[in-house]
């Protein structure tokens, strides 16, 4: 049994009366099993918190691992034309050894800006690799292989027979469904309805509920793709969702930028989660999804980076900074979307996405100890006075401030240094891997 204790710190709960205090962290193997002011735990490791502000570990829920090696490759696209040109044929490159480096590099930024859980999907193949990747890191993840089987300008690589993607997609969930003591989990992920069969999908969303498992997919994201939904499908996206069947509670849809009323009134009811990616949709010139007027409707919202080719980062805290300033643009309304609105959405909103909001997104008693300490005493953040810290974290700090991350009760970077993921090794790699990838795919270099 290993115990650790977080002494001295400035505690930023999320709990249910969202208390801040100073106080100490006790852990036993991977659980809180104490919080409160001067505890007297004896422990095997001691960290000192005095000066920093600890809180729950950060929570993505839409993001692509297998991406991380194609970051500055797919730059100033629209969304179809990025798929198409750059992303696909760069993913249909892929090797086990460029994807499981890939999932490395993602896992490595994530874990130093202190993202401590996501909602990942893969590519088409070499999903395995990805998963030998977090397991191997300590990170947890819920994953699934992508599933494409229909579209145009789909590489022959990526475009798979339905019987054979629905199978590996089962083995995969057989080996590695709570794998890790329930840190890695698995989701059904076909990519999104432009790429996807009728009978793909319904079958997807059937072995979602046989196992009880997630299904995570994109929707809504661009025009362009909801012309061709409507051209295909012969209605919108999330109403063809819900007229498959596929809405409620274990699904999560990455973007909802282009929503009707109806369409946002069906998430609602349904209570199909949202994954929020204001960066990459930006980039890409999306949209801005209205993320108020669902959260009013009582849609479920959280946040995610995306993909890095789409961002270029993986860090949660530029999301949040995003997600705040966008929307008070919009409605011109600097109330719009406050701070402790999109904490929210960074901390219990991704825990509940995940399924898992009676074990993550708050530092609380039995709950895992996915814990992040940071550093507020920089110049971008001073003067420190602990006033307001929920909008020091979503307005002023950034992923450089994490101190300390911790997953599972385990330390997986202190003071900066990554403890389960060689940073050296993997900077050099993913450069050697990029021209590997460059050269397969065909596609031209982004100088």
């Amino acid at each position: 049994m290993k115990t650790l204790l977080i002494k001295n710190g400035t505690l930023v709960t999320m709990d249910k009366q969202r208390r801040i205090f100073r106080g100490d962290i006790f852990i036993e193997d991977n659980k809180i099993k104490a919080i409160d002011s001067l505890l007297s735990y004896e422990a095997d490791e001691v960290l000192d918190a005095s000066g920093k502000v600890v809180i729950p570990g950060l929570i993505q829920t839409h993001i692509h691992l297998t991406q991380a090696i194609f970051r500055n490759q797919a730059d100033d696209l629209e969304l179809l034309d990025w798929l198409r040109e750059r992303v696909w044929p760069l993913e249909a490159a892929h090797t086990a050894e460029s994807n499981y480096l890939s999932a490395k590099l993602g896992i490595a930024e994530l874990i130093k800006g202190g993202t401590t859980s996501i909602i990942d999907m893969e590519t088409v193949n070499h999903t395995e690799a990805a998963f030998e990747a977090l397991y191997e890191s300590g990170f947890r993840a819920i994953a699934g292989k992508c599933m494409m089987d229909y579209g145009r300008g789909v590489p022959a690589a990526l475009m798979e027979n339905p019987k054979e993607a629905i199978a590996e997609s089962v083995a995969l969930l057989k080996k590695w469904h709570n794998k890790g003591n329930g840190r890695l989990q698995y989701a059904f992920a076909p990519r999104f309805v432009v790429s996807c069969s009728e009978a793909l999908l319904v079958e997807a969303g059937r072995l979602a509920r046989e196992y009880g498992v997630m299904l995570h997919t994109h929707a809504s994201e661009n025009q362009g793709e909801i012309k061709v939904v409507e051209r295909d499908r012969g209605m919108r996206n999330i109403s063809y969702l819900h007229h498959l069947g596929l809405t409620g509670e274990n699904l999560i849809l990455a973007h909802c930028i282009w929503l009707q009323e109806e369409e946002m009134r069906l998430l609602a009811d349904t209570g199909t989660k949202v994954a929020h990616c204001p960066n990459s949709n930006l980039k890409l010139a999306s949209g801005i999804a209205k993320i108020p007027e669902l959260l009013s409707m009582g849609v479920e919202v959280s946040l995610g980076a995306d993909g890095a080719p789409c961002n270029n980062n993986l860090d949660i805290f530029q999301e949040m900074r995003s997600a705040a300033l966008i929307q008070k643009a919009r409605l011109l309304d600097p109330t719009a979307m406050p701070a402790e609105t999109v904490f929210e959405m960074a901390t219990m909103g991704g825990a509940r996405a995940m399924g898992m909001a009676d074990k993550l997104g708050s530092l609380e008693v039995n709950k895992l100890a996915d814990i992040v300490i940071m550093d507020t005493k920089k110049l971008h953040m001073a003067p420190n006075n602990e006033g307001n810290i929920i909008s020091q974290l979503v307005y002023s700090a950034s992923s450089t401030d994490v101190e300390t991350t911790i997953i599972d009760g385990k330390i997986v970077m202190a003071d900066r240094v990554l403890k389960t993921l060689n940073e050296a090794e993997i900077l050099k790699e993913s450069t050697r891997i990029l021209e590997q990838q460059l050269a397969v795919s065909g596609v031209n270099r982004r100088i």
